[in-house]
């Protein structure tokens, strides 16, 4: 795994984590009893996007970890995903054609 690679997987997790987060414990103004005029009554009743933030950071650099370690490892590669067999038994589309010898 290349480090463009690691960090595009990291983004991916952190905003997938990002969006799990988001609504957990989300308290509206209409529920709080607050509704700030010139705003709907749907919208969050404190500022807690740090702390969504950092329980999002945790989260996602544990899921990463994991992630990483299946990908390092071996465990699982991209022959295993092909489900449809369009790869071919030689590895496919992302293995280089043996170069052809004639004379």
């Amino acid at each position: 795994m290349t480090i463009t690679a690691a960090v595009v997987l990291y983004a991916v997790c952190w905003f997938m984590t990002l969006f799990v987060v988001l609504p957990l414990r989300f308290t509206t103004q209409a529920e709080a009893g607050e509704v700030v005029p010139g705003t709907p009554a749907s919208a969050p009743a404190g500022a807690v996007v740090g702390r969504k933030a950092r329980l999002t950071t945790i989260w996602a650099t544990g899921i990463w970890a994991v992630l990483a370690a299946v990908i390092l490892s071996g465990a699982v590669t991209v022959q295993d995903l092909d489900w449809f067999h369009r790869m071919g038994p030689g590895g496919g589309w992302y293995s280089a054609p043996a170069p052809a010898t004639g004379g």
